[in-house]
């Protein structure tokens, strides 16, 4: 069987390792240059590949294509791929083929990452052979090929989502769908919708979809009388169909086998995005019968990914928080609400079409100064002008940290949430958090 991966990321050559290993004919082809790391990796492998060409052609000899998420179906060489019907999936669809693994699969427009990485600090810390892999940045199809686990932890965006078929998840979490990447479902949030909504395709009775049920978009989009498996509906706002909801502290799950309370008061997570996250997590667990003890244990020493809400500093009474991940309004809005301390915001960058008037309350009730941080604050000084006393502007991120510090006073908040994308001044959202984090230390280090 002749295969050709399309994308020599982490995500490609996991692929391309996998058919290899499993002594298919395997072919990679890469438009741009591929990272020494991976030609490394292929070369050793003896796979043969391209960069910066698709050589027609050949490709098109496969009899299926892998195609990496980044990847639109627009592209002509997927085009002529669907002419001559020649199959094309994601490497998720390709990796579950050869495992018996039971896979947990975390997907949502915000949020997917810090749910990911707690479903699978739960599960580790509690003793199961469990693994983690997709949309985080590791290659499930590469993990399959030695099969370690019992289970694997998969964050799943829209993009793998879109390719993925027969694939099917023994626990599925939706946890909300926002506008986010609709140049790729042609402007439709029905269609952005019904994307992620394939995260829970080819249930049965003993598979389970957790979802928020308090997401309007999710309402609307899944139907749950069609539906093959079991729902785990969890909400904050009292659904009655709820089966997770949250008690002061305590996380509320009552499924078939199990009713209880779980203390969650140690948890270091902030902000109501993350009650959902934690609600979503919890209920992974005790699906999986991971008791009380075992998760409020886990719980206490869950340490989140970089960039979300991430406390990186205090100096003279001041806190400074890394959030440069929310790269969208909801984002940015679940930011203002978790944080109970007036605000200096730090926000700006690349605007996608952004609507800040949902903000607007919760800026005028928390935010002291604005300092907009990009090379185009016309949006963001038109939308808060009014609403927050103090708006400065730079481009520069050190002089943004330098002047949150001066107008600061003891018990106040600097907040790096932007609500854009960070390409004018940064490489990528990392980029951003990690120099803002550079920022502060110098600030703590002269405190």
């Amino acid at each position: 069987m002749k295969i050709a991966v399309l994308g020599a990321g982490e995500s490609g050559v996991g692929a391309a390792m996998l058919a290899k290993a499993k002594g298919l004919n395997v072919f990679v082809s890469d438009m741009g240059q591929i990272k020494e790391q991976y030609k490394e990796k292929l070369a050793s492998a003896a796979i043969p590949f391209e960069e910066g060409a698709h050589t027609f052609e050949r490709i098109l000899e496969a009899d299926e294509i892998i195609k990496s998420p980044g990847i639109p179906d627009k592209v002509a060489i997927i085009q002529e791929a669907i002419k001559k019907e020649i199959p094309v999936i994601s490497e998720i669809e390709f990796a579950g083929r050869y495992t018996n693994a039971k896979f947990i699969c975390i997907t949502g427009t915000n949020g997917k990452t810090t749910t990911t990485l707690l479903a699978y600090h739960l599960l580790k810390e509690a003793g199961l052979k469990v693994g983690l892999a997709g949309n985080i940045g590791e290659s499930l199809a590469e993990k399959v090929i030695d099969n370690r686990y019992e289970y694997y932890v998969v964050e799943l965006s829209s993009f793998q989502l879109d390719n993925m078929y027969q694939f099917k998840a023994h626990i599925a979490v939706l946890l909300n769908v926002t506008p986010d990447h609709l140049d790729r479902y042609g402007y439709s949030m029905d269609k952005y919708a019904a994307s992620k909504l394939r995260v829970a395709q080819n249930m049965m009775g003993s598979d389970f979809f957790i979802y928020n049920a308090d997401d309007e978009n999710i309402k609307k989009a899944f139907h749950s009388e069609t539906f093959g498996g079991t729902t785990v509906p969890f909400s904050l706002q009292g659904a009655k169909a709820a089966k997770v909801t949250l008690e002061d502290k305590s996380v509320k799950v009552a499924v078939k086998f199990y009713e209880g309370l779980i203390n969650t008061s140690k948890s270091s997570l902030i902000g109501k995005h993350n009650q959902y996250n934690t609600m979503a997590a919890v209920a992974v667990a005790k699906l999986l019968e991971v008791s009380d003890e075992q998760i409020e244990k886990a719980l206490e020493t869950f340490k989140n990914a970089d960039h979300r809400l991430q406390e990186v500093g205090v100096a003279k009474e001041v806190t400074y928080v890394n959030d440069s991940k929310a790269t969208n309004v909801e984002a940015v809005w679940y930011a203002l609400e978790g944080i109970k301390k007036p605000i200096i915001w730090i926000a700006g960058g690349v605007d996608k079409g952004n609507d800040y008037s949902t903000l607007a309350d919760l800026a005028r009730e928390k935010v002291k100064v604005l300092i907009c941080l990009g090379k185009d604050n016309d949006k963001l000084k038109e939308a808060f002008g009014r609403i927050v006393p103090v708006i400065a502007e730079t481009t520069s991120i050190n002089y943004a940290v330098r002047l949150g510090r001066s107008l600061a006073e003891a018990g106040d908040v600097v907040l790096l949430s932007p609500a854009c994308a960070s390409f004018d001044l940064f490489n990528n959202y990392e980029h951003r958090g990690q120099r803002f984090k550079e920022a502060v230390e110098r600030i703590v280090l002269k405190k």
